[in-house]
Protein backbone atom coordinates (compact mmCIF):
# COMPACT_ATOMS: atom_id res chain seq x y z
CA UNK A 1 0.00 0.00 0.00
CA UNK A 2 2.93 2.44 0.97
CA UNK A 3 3.88 2.41 -2.42
CA UNK A 4 0.83 3.08 -4.55
CA UNK A 5 0.20 5.97 -1.68
CA UNK A 6 4.10 7.59 -2.78
CA UNK A 7 2.97 6.81 -6.33
CA UNK A 8 0.02 8.65 -6.18
CA UNK A 9 1.61 11.13 -3.90
CA UNK A 10 4.85 11.82 -6.56
CA UNK A 11 2.30 11.93 -9.66
CA UNK A 12 0.94 14.94 -7.78
CA UNK A 13 4.27 16.74 -7.67
CA UNK A 14 5.11 16.01 -10.70
CA UNK A 15 1.78 16.78 -12.76
CA UNK A 16 0.96 19.91 -10.52
CA UNK A 17 1.85 23.59 -12.10
CA UNK A 18 5.11 24.67 -10.80
CA UNK A 19 3.07 27.80 -9.84
CA UNK A 20 0.38 25.59 -7.96
CA UNK A 21 0.84 27.11 -4.36
CA UNK A 22 -0.59 23.27 -3.77
CA UNK A 23 3.43 21.79 -4.41
CA UNK A 24 4.19 23.38 -1.47
CA UNK A 25 1.53 22.40 0.76
CA UNK A 26 2.69 18.73 -0.87
CA UNK A 27 6.10 19.31 0.17
CA UNK A 28 5.37 19.96 3.78
CA UNK A 29 2.88 17.02 4.56
CA UNK A 30 4.79 14.64 6.90
CA UNK A 31 4.88 10.51 5.82
CA UNK A 32 1.65 9.62 8.01
CA UNK A 33 -0.06 12.88 6.38
CA UNK A 34 1.04 11.79 2.72
CA UNK A 35 -0.60 8.12 3.46
CA UNK A 36 -3.26 9.67 5.31
CA UNK A 37 -4.29 12.02 2.11
CA UNK A 38 -3.55 9.56 -0.70
CA UNK A 39 -4.11 5.75 0.53
CA UNK A 40 -8.11 6.04 -1.37
CA UNK A 41 -9.36 8.79 -3.14
CA UNK A 42 -12.38 10.53 -1.50
CA UNK A 43 -15.70 7.97 -2.00
CA UNK A 44 -18.69 8.93 -4.28
CA UNK A 45 -22.12 8.25 -2.70
CA UNK A 46 -25.73 9.24 -2.32
CA UNK A 47 -24.00 12.20 -0.28
CA UNK A 48 -21.66 13.13 -2.73
CA UNK A 49 -18.33 13.75 -1.96
CA UNK A 50 -17.25 14.92 1.85
CA UNK A 51 -13.73 15.34 3.45
CA UNK A 52 -10.80 17.22 4.89
CA UNK A 53 -9.84 19.81 2.68
CA UNK A 54 -6.02 19.96 1.03
CA UNK A 55 -4.34 18.38 -1.25
CA UNK A 56 -4.41 14.56 -2.13
CA UNK A 57 -6.82 12.04 -3.27
CA UNK A 58 -8.59 11.56 -0.35
CA UNK A 59 -9.11 15.09 0.04
CA UNK A 60 -11.20 18.16 -0.75
CA UNK A 61 -9.63 20.66 -3.26
CA UNK A 62 -10.09 21.78 -6.60
CA UNK A 63 -8.68 18.70 -8.23
CA UNK A 64 -10.57 16.30 -6.53
CA UNK A 65 -13.87 18.86 -6.62
CA UNK A 66 -13.53 19.59 -10.70
CA UNK A 67 -13.30 15.71 -11.35
CA UNK A 68 -16.42 15.57 -10.05
CA UNK A 69 -17.93 18.44 -11.20
CA UNK A 70 -17.05 17.06 -14.83
CA UNK A 71 -18.46 13.68 -13.75
CA UNK A 72 -21.53 14.95 -12.88
CA UNK A 73 -22.08 16.97 -16.05
CA UNK A 74 -20.89 14.01 -17.84
CA UNK A 75 -23.90 12.29 -16.33
CA UNK A 76 -26.67 14.85 -17.17
CA UNK A 77 -25.33 15.84 -20.56
CA UNK A 78 -25.42 11.73 -20.91
CA UNK A 79 -28.84 11.80 -19.60
CA UNK A 80 -30.83 14.61 -20.95
CA UNK A 81 -30.74 16.76 -23.85
CA UNK A 82 -29.32 20.68 -22.92
CA UNK A 83 -29.83 19.98 -18.88
CA UNK A 84 -29.80 22.53 -16.34
CA UNK A 85 -28.38 22.73 -12.46
CA UNK A 86 -28.62 24.76 -9.67
CA UNK A 87 -25.62 25.43 -7.43
CA UNK A 88 -25.87 26.44 -3.52
CA UNK A 89 -22.83 26.74 -0.87
CA UNK A 90 -22.46 27.25 2.83
CA UNK A 91 -20.43 29.21 4.72
CA UNK A 92 -17.26 27.37 5.16
CA UNK A 93 -13.75 28.15 3.74
CA UNK A 94 -13.65 27.64 0.35
CA UNK A 95 -17.05 26.96 -0.59
CA UNK A 96 -17.78 29.77 -2.51
CA UNK A 97 -14.90 28.97 -4.89
CA UNK A 98 -15.70 25.20 -5.06
CA UNK A 99 -19.45 26.70 -5.83
CA UNK A 100 -18.12 28.93 -8.88
CA UNK A 101 -16.08 26.20 -9.92
CA UNK A 102 -18.69 24.10 -10.03
CA UNK A 103 -21.00 26.53 -11.90
CA UNK A 104 -18.06 26.90 -14.40
CA UNK A 105 -17.48 23.31 -15.28
CA UNK A 106 -21.25 23.15 -15.85
CA UNK A 107 -21.04 26.28 -17.93
CA UNK A 108 -18.26 24.51 -20.36
CA UNK A 109 -20.08 21.30 -20.29
CA UNK A 110 -22.54 23.33 -22.12
CA UNK A 111 -25.16 22.76 -18.83
CA UNK A 112 -26.73 26.49 -17.81
CA UNK A 113 -26.30 27.03 -14.02
CA UNK A 114 -27.88 28.86 -11.78
CA UNK A 115 -26.37 29.98 -9.09
CA UNK A 116 -27.07 31.45 -5.33
CA UNK A 117 -25.47 35.19 -5.70
CA UNK A 118 -24.62 34.68 -2.19
CA UNK A 119 -24.55 31.77 0.74
CA UNK A 120 -27.74 29.74 1.14
CA UNK A 121 -28.90 26.93 2.98
CA UNK A 122 -29.07 23.07 1.49
CA UNK A 123 -33.33 23.02 1.77
CA UNK A 124 -33.53 26.43 -0.42
CA UNK A 125 -31.17 24.67 -2.85
CA UNK A 126 -33.30 21.81 -3.12
CA UNK A 127 -36.57 23.64 -3.31
CA UNK A 128 -34.63 25.88 -6.52
CA UNK A 129 -34.58 22.47 -8.07
CA UNK A 130 -37.77 22.05 -8.88
CA UNK A 131 -38.97 25.44 -8.59
CA UNK A 132 -36.62 26.06 -11.53
CA UNK A 133 -36.89 22.66 -13.67
CA UNK A 134 -33.23 21.81 -13.08
CA UNK A 135 -31.88 18.43 -14.15
CA UNK A 136 -29.94 18.59 -11.09
CA UNK A 137 -27.97 20.19 -8.52
CA UNK A 138 -25.30 20.51 -6.14
CA UNK A 139 -24.83 22.01 -2.69
CA UNK A 140 -21.61 22.73 -1.52
CA UNK A 141 -21.23 22.25 2.67
CA UNK A 142 -19.95 19.37 5.21
CA UNK A 143 -23.32 20.38 7.25
CA UNK A 144 -22.32 20.00 10.64
CA UNK A 145 -18.71 18.65 10.43
CA UNK A 146 -15.66 20.83 11.79
CA UNK A 147 -13.94 23.50 10.05
CA UNK A 148 -11.36 21.09 8.36
CA UNK A 149 -14.17 19.50 6.02
CA UNK A 150 -15.90 20.61 2.93
CA UNK A 151 -18.33 18.81 0.18
CA UNK A 152 -19.88 18.09 -2.59
CA UNK A 153 -23.78 17.08 -2.67
CA UNK A 154 -25.69 16.48 -5.69
CA UNK A 155 -29.38 16.58 -5.89
CA UNK A 156 -31.74 14.99 -8.90
CA UNK A 157 -34.14 16.61 -10.83
CA UNK A 158 -36.85 16.14 -8.17
CA UNK A 159 -34.71 17.92 -5.71
CA UNK A 160 -33.63 14.89 -3.78
CA UNK A 161 -30.50 13.67 -2.68
CA UNK A 162 -29.49 11.25 -5.59
CA UNK A 163 -30.11 7.34 -5.15
CA UNK A 164 -27.16 4.66 -4.90
CA UNK A 165 -28.16 3.46 -8.52
CA UNK A 166 -27.61 7.06 -9.66
CA UNK A 167 -24.74 7.47 -7.39
CA UNK A 168 -22.80 4.62 -8.94
CA UNK A 169 -23.00 5.77 -12.38
CA UNK A 170 -21.54 9.40 -11.49
CA UNK A 171 -19.11 7.22 -9.97
CA UNK A 172 -18.32 5.57 -13.17
CA UNK A 173 -18.12 9.05 -15.31
CA UNK A 174 -15.71 10.55 -12.24
CA UNK A 175 -13.67 7.52 -12.65
CA UNK A 176 -13.28 8.26 -16.07
CA UNK A 177 -12.07 11.94 -15.50
CA UNK A 178 -8.25 12.54 -15.51
CA UNK A 179 -7.77 14.77 -12.31
CA UNK A 180 -5.09 17.11 -14.33
CA UNK A 181 -6.53 17.26 -18.18
CA UNK A 182 -9.73 15.98 -17.81
CA UNK A 183 -11.66 18.84 -16.64
CA UNK A 184 -13.87 21.17 -18.59
CA UNK A 185 -13.92 25.07 -17.14
CA UNK A 186 -14.53 28.04 -18.55
CA UNK A 187 -13.82 31.76 -17.08
CA UNK A 188 -16.37 32.38 -14.43
CA UNK A 189 -16.96 35.94 -15.09
CA UNK A 190 -16.70 35.00 -18.99
CA UNK A 191 -19.80 32.81 -18.25
CA UNK A 192 -21.76 35.57 -16.75
CA UNK A 193 -21.42 37.46 -19.49
CA UNK A 194 -22.61 34.88 -21.81
CA UNK A 195 -25.44 33.27 -19.32
CA UNK A 196 -24.59 30.22 -19.26
CA UNK A 197 -24.11 30.97 -15.53
CA UNK A 198 -27.00 33.03 -13.91
CA UNK A 199 -27.70 34.27 -9.72
CA UNK A 200 -31.02 33.19 -8.92
CA UNK A 201 -33.30 35.48 -8.46
CA UNK A 202 -34.64 36.27 -4.78
CA UNK A 203 -38.22 35.69 -6.45
CA UNK A 204 -37.01 32.35 -5.83
CA UNK A 205 -36.64 32.02 -1.79
CA UNK A 206 -39.76 34.38 -1.83
CA UNK A 207 -41.64 31.38 -3.25
CA UNK A 208 -40.02 29.34 -0.61
CA UNK A 209 -41.15 31.72 2.46
CA UNK A 210 -44.57 31.36 1.18
CA UNK A 211 -44.46 27.54 0.52
CA UNK A 212 -42.96 27.49 4.39
CA UNK A 213 -45.32 29.97 6.21
CA UNK A 214 -48.07 27.69 4.38
CA UNK A 215 -46.93 24.96 6.16
CA UNK A 216 -47.73 26.65 9.94
CA UNK A 217 -51.63 25.10 11.63
CA UNK A 218 -51.70 27.67 14.02
CA UNK A 219 -50.66 30.75 12.32
CA UNK A 220 -51.86 33.22 15.31
CA UNK A 221 -50.25 31.24 17.95
CA UNK A 222 -46.93 33.28 17.69
CA UNK A 223 -48.13 36.55 18.00
CA UNK A 224 -50.72 35.85 20.52
CA UNK A 225 -48.12 34.29 22.84
CA UNK A 226 -45.39 36.25 22.89
CA UNK A 227 -42.57 33.87 22.48
CA UNK A 228 -39.20 35.05 23.18
CA UNK A 229 -36.53 33.36 20.85
CA UNK A 230 -32.98 33.57 20.88
CA UNK A 231 -31.53 32.20 17.49
CA UNK A 232 -27.74 31.50 16.79
CA UNK A 233 -27.21 30.38 12.84
CA UNK A 234 -23.62 29.12 14.04
CA UNK A 235 -21.80 31.52 11.51
CA UNK A 236 -23.62 29.42 9.05
CA UNK A 237 -26.39 30.45 6.57
CA UNK A 238 -29.46 30.20 8.12
CA UNK A 239 -29.75 33.42 9.54
CA UNK A 240 -31.59 35.20 6.70
CA UNK A 241 -34.07 32.89 5.93
CA UNK A 242 -34.76 31.51 9.47
CA UNK A 243 -35.11 34.88 10.97
CA UNK A 244 -37.43 36.10 7.60
CA UNK A 245 -39.60 33.35 8.59
CA UNK A 246 -39.68 34.07 12.15
CA UNK A 247 -40.65 37.55 11.90
CA UNK A 248 -43.10 36.87 9.24
CA UNK A 249 -44.68 34.69 11.28
CA UNK A 250 -45.56 37.59 13.94
CA UNK A 251 -42.73 36.55 16.35
CA UNK A 252 -41.81 40.25 18.03
CA UNK A 253 -38.90 39.63 20.24
CA UNK A 254 -36.10 37.95 18.04
CA UNK A 255 -32.11 38.03 19.37
CA UNK A 256 -29.80 36.86 17.23
CA UNK A 257 -26.12 35.68 18.72
CA UNK A 258 -24.03 38.58 17.68
CA UNK A 259 -20.93 36.36 17.95
CA UNK A 260 -22.56 33.51 15.49
CA UNK A 261 -24.26 36.15 13.81
CA UNK A 262 -22.66 36.25 10.46
CA UNK A 263 -19.99 33.85 8.21
CA UNK A 264 -16.95 32.57 9.61
CA UNK A 265 -15.71 29.08 8.00
CA UNK A 266 -13.03 28.62 10.90
CA UNK A 267 -16.53 28.65 13.71
CA UNK A 268 -14.03 30.13 16.18
CA UNK A 269 -16.61 30.16 18.57
CA UNK A 270 -17.67 26.92 18.20
CA UNK A 271 -15.17 24.26 16.96
CA UNK A 272 -17.88 21.51 16.81
CA UNK A 273 -20.54 23.29 14.81
CA UNK A 274 -23.41 20.27 15.17
CA UNK A 275 -26.74 21.49 17.33
CA UNK A 276 -26.76 17.67 18.04
CA UNK A 277 -23.71 18.38 20.41
CA UNK A 278 -24.57 20.02 24.28
CA UNK A 279 -20.95 22.94 23.02
CA UNK A 280 -22.88 24.54 20.60
CA UNK A 281 -25.22 26.16 22.97
CA UNK A 282 -22.24 27.25 24.72
CA UNK A 283 -22.16 31.02 23.81
CA UNK A 284 -26.34 30.80 23.61
CA UNK A 285 -26.50 29.88 27.04
CA UNK A 286 -24.00 32.76 28.15
CA UNK A 287 -26.93 35.04 26.33
CA UNK A 288 -29.74 33.46 28.04
CA UNK A 289 -28.70 33.58 31.55
CA UNK A 290 -29.41 37.49 31.19
CA UNK A 291 -32.54 37.24 28.44
CA UNK A 292 -34.38 34.26 29.70
CA UNK A 293 -35.71 33.43 26.70
CA UNK A 294 -38.70 30.46 25.97
CA UNK A 295 -36.73 29.17 23.36
CA UNK A 296 -33.09 28.52 22.02
CA UNK A 297 -32.80 27.72 18.53
CA UNK A 298 -29.60 26.41 17.03
CA UNK A 299 -28.72 25.56 13.31
CA UNK A 300 -26.02 24.11 11.92
CA UNK A 301 -23.70 25.17 8.68
CA UNK A 302 -25.59 24.84 5.89
CA UNK A 303 -29.33 25.02 7.94
CA UNK A 304 -30.49 21.52 7.16
CA UNK A 305 -30.48 20.72 11.23
CA UNK A 306 -32.06 22.31 13.96
CA UNK A 307 -32.16 21.84 18.01
CA UNK A 308 -33.26 23.84 20.64
CA UNK A 309 -33.60 24.05 24.39
CA UNK A 310 -36.75 25.22 26.02
CA UNK A 311 -37.11 27.01 29.79
CA UNK A 312 -39.02 24.80 31.47
CA UNK A 313 -39.37 25.73 35.78
CA UNK A 314 -36.55 27.98 35.16
CA UNK A 315 -34.18 26.15 34.05
CA UNK A 316 -33.44 24.58 30.29
CA UNK A 317 -33.93 21.62 28.50
CA UNK A 318 -32.55 19.79 25.84
CA UNK A 319 -34.75 18.14 23.81
CA UNK A 320 -33.35 15.22 21.81
CA UNK A 321 -33.56 14.94 18.18
CA UNK A 322 -35.90 11.80 18.94
CA UNK A 323 -37.62 13.59 22.21
CA UNK A 324 -38.53 16.31 19.05
CA UNK A 325 -39.62 13.59 16.66
CA UNK A 326 -42.05 13.01 19.43
CA UNK A 327 -43.32 16.55 20.09
CA UNK A 328 -43.13 17.49 16.27
CA UNK A 329 -45.45 13.91 15.21
CA UNK A 330 -47.90 14.72 18.36
CA UNK A 331 -48.01 18.47 17.38
CA UNK A 332 -48.72 18.44 13.41
CA UNK A 333 -50.88 15.34 13.70
CA UNK A 334 -53.02 16.73 16.29
CA UNK A 335 -53.52 20.42 14.88
CA UNK A 336 -54.25 19.30 11.35
CA UNK A 337 -56.43 16.21 12.54
CA UNK A 338 -58.34 19.29 14.64
CA UNK A 339 -58.57 21.45 11.32
CA UNK A 340 -59.19 18.92 9.27
CA UNK A 341 -56.18 19.46 6.77
CA UNK A 342 -54.65 15.64 7.21
CA UNK A 343 -54.87 13.89 3.79
CA UNK A 344 -56.26 10.48 3.40
CA UNK A 345 -54.09 7.74 4.45
CA UNK A 346 -51.03 9.66 6.31
CA UNK A 347 -47.53 9.12 6.49
CA UNK A 348 -44.86 10.03 8.53
CA UNK A 349 -41.41 8.64 8.03
CA UNK A 350 -38.41 8.14 9.66
CA UNK A 351 -35.17 6.20 10.20
CA UNK A 352 -34.54 2.97 11.18
CA UNK A 353 -32.73 3.67 14.03
CA UNK A 354 -35.10 6.70 15.48
CA UNK A 355 -37.45 6.29 18.21
CA UNK A 356 -40.43 3.96 17.43
CA UNK A 357 -42.89 5.96 20.08
CA UNK A 358 -43.84 7.67 16.97
CA UNK A 359 -45.22 4.98 15.35
CA UNK A 360 -48.24 4.91 17.91
CA UNK A 361 -48.37 8.39 18.91
CA UNK A 362 -49.19 8.23 14.43
CA UNK A 363 -51.69 5.32 15.21
CA UNK A 364 -53.87 7.53 17.10
CA UNK A 365 -54.30 9.73 14.30
CA UNK A 366 -54.97 7.31 11.84
CA UNK A 367 -51.26 7.59 10.76
CA UNK A 368 -49.10 4.94 8.99
CA UNK A 369 -45.67 5.42 10.04
CA UNK A 370 -42.99 4.21 7.32
CA UNK A 371 -39.17 3.33 8.79
CA UNK A 372 -36.23 3.71 5.88
CA UNK A 373 -32.70 3.61 5.96
CA UNK A 374 -30.86 6.51 7.50
CA UNK A 375 -30.11 9.20 5.14
CA UNK A 376 -32.73 12.29 3.99
CA UNK A 377 -32.80 10.24 0.51
CA UNK A 378 -34.25 7.17 1.68
CA UNK A 379 -36.67 9.31 3.70
CA UNK A 380 -37.63 11.86 0.83
CA UNK A 381 -37.49 8.63 -1.63
CA UNK A 382 -41.11 7.66 0.17
CA UNK A 383 -41.97 11.02 -1.63
CA UNK A 384 -40.72 9.83 -5.06
CA UNK A 385 -42.87 6.71 -4.55
CA UNK A 386 -46.28 8.23 -3.79
CA UNK A 387 -46.05 11.13 -6.88
CA UNK A 388 -45.47 7.92 -9.09
CA UNK A 389 -49.29 6.95 -7.89
CA UNK A 390 -50.33 10.59 -7.93
CA UNK A 391 -50.18 9.82 -3.48
CA UNK A 392 -47.59 12.90 -2.92
CA UNK A 393 -49.72 14.52 -0.42
CA UNK A 394 -49.86 10.92 2.26
CA UNK A 395 -46.66 12.52 3.06
CA UNK A 396 -47.30 14.98 6.20
CA UNK A 397 -43.10 14.55 8.03
CA UNK A 398 -40.17 12.80 7.91
CA UNK A 399 -37.33 13.02 10.34
CA UNK A 400 -34.19 11.49 12.02
CA UNK A 401 -32.86 11.14 15.38
CA UNK A 402 -30.37 13.07 14.39
CA UNK A 403 -32.31 16.65 14.27
CA UNK A 404 -33.26 16.73 10.68
CA UNK A 405 -36.56 16.96 10.08
CA UNK A 406 -39.46 18.08 6.85
CA UNK A 407 -42.69 18.84 6.47
CA UNK A 408 -44.79 18.09 3.00
CA UNK A 409 -43.26 17.63 -0.27
CA UNK A 410 -41.59 20.94 -1.63
CA UNK A 411 -37.96 20.61 -0.18
CA UNK A 412 -37.01 16.91 -0.15
CA UNK A 413 -34.27 16.86 2.44
CA UNK A 414 -33.69 17.84 6.07
CA UNK A 415 -34.80 21.53 6.65
CA UNK A 416 -33.88 23.37 9.25
CA UNK A 417 -35.78 26.40 8.33
CA UNK A 418 -39.30 24.95 8.28
CA UNK A 419 -38.34 22.93 11.31
CA UNK A 420 -37.68 26.31 12.86
CA UNK A 421 -40.54 27.74 12.46
CA UNK A 422 -42.55 24.54 13.50
CA UNK A 423 -41.07 24.65 16.33
CA UNK A 424 -41.64 27.40 17.23
CA UNK A 425 -45.63 27.56 16.52
CA UNK A 426 -45.40 24.47 18.63
CA UNK A 427 -43.97 26.01 21.90
CA UNK A 428 -46.03 29.13 21.31
CA UNK A 429 -49.34 27.06 21.01
CA UNK A 430 -48.63 25.25 23.52
CA UNK A 431 -47.48 28.58 25.73
CA UNK A 432 -51.09 29.89 25.29
CA UNK A 433 -52.41 26.70 26.91
CA UNK A 434 -50.10 26.92 29.87
CA UNK A 435 -47.60 24.05 29.01
CA UNK A 436 -43.95 24.06 28.33
CA UNK A 437 -42.25 20.97 25.23
CA UNK A 438 -41.41 19.82 28.76
CA UNK A 439 -45.02 19.44 30.04
CA UNK A 440 -46.05 17.86 26.82
CA UNK A 441 -42.98 15.59 26.42
CA UNK A 442 -43.63 13.92 29.84
CA UNK A 443 -48.13 13.38 29.44
CA UNK A 444 -47.19 11.73 26.09
CA UNK A 445 -44.91 9.35 28.35
CA UNK A 446 -47.73 9.05 30.39
CA UNK A 447 -49.80 8.25 27.57
CA UNK A 448 -47.75 5.62 25.75
CA UNK A 449 -44.78 4.81 28.07
CA UNK A 450 -41.70 5.94 28.60
CA UNK A 451 -39.08 5.28 25.61
CA UNK A 452 -35.21 6.38 25.88
CA UNK A 453 -32.66 6.63 23.25
CA UNK A 454 -29.17 7.52 23.02
CA UNK A 455 -26.65 7.54 20.36
CA UNK A 456 -22.84 6.73 21.08
CA UNK A 457 -19.95 7.50 18.22
CA UNK A 458 -16.87 5.53 18.35
CA UNK A 459 -14.04 7.41 15.92
CA UNK A 460 -11.68 5.39 14.08
CA UNK A 461 -9.97 7.93 11.78
CA UNK A 462 -7.64 7.03 8.62
CA UNK A 463 -7.02 4.01 6.92
CA UNK A 464 -6.71 2.00 10.03
CA UNK A 465 -9.83 3.20 11.85
CA UNK A 466 -11.55 1.63 8.82
CA UNK A 467 -10.22 -1.81 9.23
CA UNK A 468 -11.04 -1.27 13.11
CA UNK A 469 -14.74 -0.37 11.94
CA UNK A 470 -14.58 -3.60 9.42
CA UNK A 471 -13.03 -5.54 12.06
CA UNK A 472 -16.11 -4.59 15.16
CA UNK A 473 -18.85 -5.24 12.20
CA UNK A 474 -17.49 -8.72 11.30
CA UNK A 475 -17.19 -9.85 14.98
CA UNK A 476 -20.40 -8.69 15.65
CA UNK A 477 -22.08 -10.38 12.77
CA UNK A 478 -20.35 -13.56 13.79
CA UNK A 479 -20.87 -13.51 17.30
CA UNK A 480 -23.55 -11.30 18.45
CA UNK A 481 -24.59 -10.56 22.11
CA UNK A 482 -26.48 -12.94 23.94
CA UNK A 483 -27.82 -9.99 26.11
CA UNK A 484 -27.38 -6.56 27.08
CA UNK A 485 -28.25 -4.86 30.16
CA UNK A 486 -29.24 -8.01 31.09
CA UNK A 487 -32.00 -8.05 28.58
CA UNK A 488 -31.93 -11.05 25.81
CA UNK A 489 -31.50 -10.79 22.50
CA UNK A 490 -33.90 -12.16 20.50
CA UNK A 491 -32.99 -11.21 17.07
CA UNK A 492 -30.36 -9.86 14.24
CA UNK A 493 -30.86 -8.90 11.40
CA UNK A 494 -27.75 -7.93 8.67
CA UNK A 495 -28.84 -5.22 6.46
CA UNK A 496 -25.86 -6.38 4.18
CA UNK A 497 -26.99 -9.83 4.10
CA UNK A 498 -30.44 -8.99 3.69
CA UNK A 499 -31.43 -11.99 6.45
CA UNK A 500 -33.44 -11.41 10.19
CA UNK A 501 -32.08 -14.46 12.54
CA UNK A 502 -34.10 -15.54 15.54
CA UNK A 503 -31.62 -16.16 18.32
CA UNK A 504 -33.94 -18.06 20.31
CA UNK A 505 -35.08 -20.61 17.48
CA UNK A 506 -32.77 -20.38 14.71
CA UNK A 507 -34.93 -19.61 12.37
CA UNK A 508 -33.36 -17.04 9.40
CA UNK A 509 -36.07 -14.91 7.40
CA UNK A 510 -35.93 -12.31 4.71
CA UNK A 511 -35.27 -8.18 6.16
CA UNK A 512 -37.68 -6.63 3.74
CA UNK A 513 -35.54 -3.98 3.82
CA UNK A 514 -32.98 -2.41 1.50
CA UNK A 515 -29.31 -3.88 1.28
CA UNK A 516 -26.83 -1.51 3.70
CA UNK A 517 -23.63 -2.46 6.03
CA UNK A 518 -26.32 -2.21 9.28
CA UNK A 519 -27.01 -4.28 12.36
CA UNK A 520 -30.42 -4.75 14.48
CA UNK A 521 -30.48 -6.42 17.37
CA UNK A 522 -34.42 -6.54 19.16
CA UNK A 523 -34.24 -7.18 22.67
CA UNK A 524 -36.37 -7.78 25.20
CA UNK A 525 -39.35 -5.73 26.78
CA UNK A 526 -39.25 -3.08 23.65
CA UNK A 527 -35.65 -2.87 23.61
CA UNK A 528 -33.12 -2.36 20.64
CA UNK A 529 -29.70 -2.01 19.30
CA UNK A 530 -28.78 -0.20 16.19
CA UNK A 531 -24.70 -0.36 15.05
CA UNK A 532 -23.36 0.74 11.35
CA UNK A 533 -20.69 2.59 10.25
CA UNK A 534 -21.58 6.34 9.37
CA UNK A 535 -21.14 7.29 5.70
CA UNK A 536 -19.89 10.13 6.06
CA UNK A 537 -17.73 10.91 9.12
CA UNK A 538 -15.05 8.26 10.14
CA UNK A 539 -17.03 6.46 13.32
CA UNK A 540 -19.09 3.80 14.26
CA UNK A 541 -22.87 4.82 15.42
CA UNK A 542 -24.26 3.20 17.92
CA UNK A 543 -28.03 3.48 18.82
CA UNK A 544 -29.36 1.88 21.84
CA UNK A 545 -33.09 2.83 22.58
CA UNK A 546 -34.93 1.53 26.06
CA UNK A 547 -38.57 1.27 26.94
CA UNK A 548 -39.62 0.98 30.36
CA UNK A 549 -42.27 1.74 33.11
CA UNK A 550 -40.84 4.99 34.42
CA UNK A 551 -38.20 7.43 33.60
CA UNK A 552 -35.70 6.51 36.22
CA UNK A 553 -35.55 2.93 35.26
CA UNK A 554 -35.85 3.35 31.74
CA UNK A 555 -33.07 5.52 31.84
CA UNK A 556 -30.68 3.44 33.92
CA UNK A 557 -31.72 0.60 31.02
CA UNK A 558 -30.42 2.63 28.79
CA UNK A 559 -26.96 3.56 30.35
CA UNK A 560 -26.71 -0.33 31.13
CA UNK A 561 -27.15 -0.79 27.44
CA UNK A 562 -24.89 1.69 26.56
CA UNK A 563 -21.85 0.64 28.59
CA UNK A 564 -22.36 -2.99 27.84
CA UNK A 565 -21.55 -2.12 24.07
CA UNK A 566 -18.76 -0.20 24.87
CA UNK A 567 -17.19 -4.07 24.87
CA UNK A 568 -18.31 -4.61 21.04
CA UNK A 569 -17.81 -0.98 20.23
CA UNK A 570 -14.78 0.59 21.66
CA UNK A 571 -11.18 -0.53 20.10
Amino acid sequence: MTVDVFESYNNWLNRLPPEDPMRSELMGLSENEIIDSFYTSLSFGTAGLRGKMGPGTNRMNRYTLGQAAQGYADYLNRKQFSPVAAVSYDSRNNSRMFAELTASVFAANGIKCFLYPVLTPTPLLSFAIRFLNCSGGVMITASHNSKEYNGFKVYGPDGCQIDDDEAGVIMGCIKETDLFTGVNVTGFTAALKEKMIEFIPHDVNEAFYEQVLASISEPDAVREAGLKVLYTPLNGTGLLPVTTVLRRMGLQDLTVVKEQEHPDGDFSTCPKPNPELREAFDVSMAHAAALKPDLILVTDPDADRVACAVLHAGEYYFPTGNEMGVLLTDYVLSRRSAHGTLPADPVIVRSIVSTRMTDMIAQTYGCTTESVLTGFKNIAGIIRKFEARGEEDRFVMGFEESIGYMFGTFVRDKDAVTASAVICEMTSWHKLHGRTLKDVLLSLYEQYGFYMDRTKNYIYEGVQGVETMKAIMASLRSAPPAAVAGKKVLSMTDLQSGVRTDLVTGESFSSGLPEGNVLIFELEDRCSIIVRPSGTEPKLKLYCGAAGPGESITAEILSRMCRDMDVYCKK
